[in-house]
């Protein structure tokens, strides 16, 4: 065989037959998840729900809503956070633009075009696109929803925090503090200090702290000034999951203000989980709802005890020296023995177990292999509505990897690697047949653990990172 040479200049052909156009076999995960969608008539579905959003007697016809929100979990299931990533992925990649029903002829749609469509279709058109993937979730018998976990997170808002200003005066940040140099009189009138002498001063000065109060960010005005999960300050808003214990579905995800308490939000994110699972038909009711400590309050588990049927099992934070019960009435002292109760119990453990388990699966699947974590929207009402697309192709891909074995489109990269660990592991780690007989039978969720602990025994742990099983499930 000759040795082919690339031309630096290449002339294109004048006329293409439809025999010499590139091809794809497809993505084996894509073309699963299109014959799920095809079965379930959801281009159908969705083309009925965004009728009356358009004109019935004008205009040429648009980007059909099935191509729409397929974008949107493609930027999902690739990790892609901006708009702009996703219409040049679809536009790249030849399984993807199978996976739209785009023919070779046809262009992708923009991402000004995926802009035009949010704004044009409203918030209650994406929350009915989650809540037919529940549905769908409930015709396949996955769902329980008896027992669920809350939890909540930070989302990174698209504004800075050197572009705050004042609510009162408008004045940004630099401006304030040349103001507080001024008010201490070290600066003489009709001086300006340098930024050197500006930087020095703020640096000096104590009391450094802003308050949502009197700040806010012009670019975002609905994004809060909160500490990140990583310690950092930034504007932010908190997303809210509730999550089934049993299936690892998701029945919510609320976006809201980053400054709202989690007792103060825990009522309103079961309610809204409890209309979802309404809305899909289902006469399943939460009855048990497990959160970490940070949910505890009298008053919270007082209102759910007296206005709703949920039993709690919320851990409870140590007060120094005691509860003082003197302000509180009986009710509200019985509501709180009762959830310390139940959550001091064999079940209450369990059911916490369970809760560190699948809420966090879902931020590691949502937020950080998703791309969710940083906002490239602004306004609490355009984030809600890619976040309620987001969380409902992970619920997508959970019913996939039940349905196929495969829940992301990147499942079947580190098949071969998960493979040869799991050999390696069986006939390096173990010493006797007991322990192979372990290893070979270990479920899935727990083999990942196991894999990195014996191969970290064998190779160190710089030899076993390598071939360490995600911990997420993907």
């Amino acid at each position: 065989m000759a040795l082919g040479r690339r031309k630096p200049v290449q002339q294109q052909d004048l006329f293409v037959t439809a025999d010499d156009l590139p091809r794809s076999d497809g993505h084996a995960f894509y073309s699963k998840l299109n014959r799920l969608l095809s079965e379930a008539g959801f281009d159908q579905w969705i083309e009925k729900l965004c009728q009356p959003y358009y004109s019935q007697v004008r205009g040429r016809p648009g980007i059909p809503p099935g191509v729409y929100f397929r974008m949107l979990l493609v930027g999902y299931f690739e990790g892609i956070q901006s708009q702009r990533g996703i219409a040049w992925r679809c536009a790249d990649s030849l399984s993807i633009r199978q996976f739209l029903g785009l023919k070779l002829t046809d262009h992708s749609p923009d991402h000004s075009s995926l802009t035009v469509i949010r704004e044009r279709l409203p918030s209650e058109v994406h929350q009915a696109v989650f809540q037919w993937v529940l549905g769908l979730a409930n015709s396949k018998k996955l769902l329980v929803g008896k027992s669920v976990a809350v939890d909540s997170t930070t989302l990174e808002a698209d504004a800075a925090m050197k572009s705050i200003v004042r609510r009162d005066s408008g004045e940004d940040w630099q401006a304030y503090v040349i103001s507080l140099m001024r008010s201490e009189g070290l600066l003489p009138d009709g001086k300006d200090p340098t930024d050197e002498e500006v930087r020095r001063f703020d640096k000096q000065r104590k009391g450094k702290k802003v308050s949502n109060e009197d700040w806010k960010s012009p670019t975002d005005p609905e994004s809060k000034i909160a500490k990140m999960k990583d310690g950092i300050t930034h504007l932010a808003y908190k997303a809210e999951h509730v999550v089934d214990l049993d299936s690892g579905i998701l029945l919510g995800a609320e976006v809201m203000s980053a400054d709202k308490s989690d007792p103060a939000s825990l009522e309103d994110s079961l309610q809204h989980a409890q209309t979802h699972l309404e809305a899909t038909g289902s006469d399943i009711q939460i009855q048990e709802v497990a959160a970490d400590k940070g949910y505890h309050s009298t008053e919270v588990l007082s209102t759910l005890s007296d206005q709703t049927n949920y039993r709690t099992y919320i851990p409870e934070p140590k007060v120094p020296g005691g509860r003082n019960w003197s302000r509180y009435s009986s009710k509200q002292r019985k509501a709180v023995v009762n959830n310390r109760r139940r959550a001091r119990g064999k079940k209450g453990r369990k059911l916490q177990r369970m809760r560190s388990e699948q809420v966090e699966r879902t931020f590691a699947h949502v937020l950080e292999t998703g791309g969710g974590r940083r906002c490239r929207l602004r306004g609490k009402e355009k984030i809600q509505k890619r976040y309620h697309l987001m969380t409902a192709a992970y619920n997508l891909g959970v019913i996939m990897r039940r349905l196929f074995g495969i829940g992301t489109s990147r499942s079947l990269q580190g098949m071969w690697r998960a493979i040869f660990a799991r050999f390696w592991v069986a006939i390096k780690a173990p010493r006797r047949l007991n322990a192979i007989l372990k290893a070979l039978l270990l479920p899935e969720e727990r083999f990942g653990a196991y894999c990195h602990r014996c191969l970290t025994e064998i190779t160190g742990p710089r030899r076993s990172a390598e071939i360490a099983i995600s911990s997420t499930g993907c």
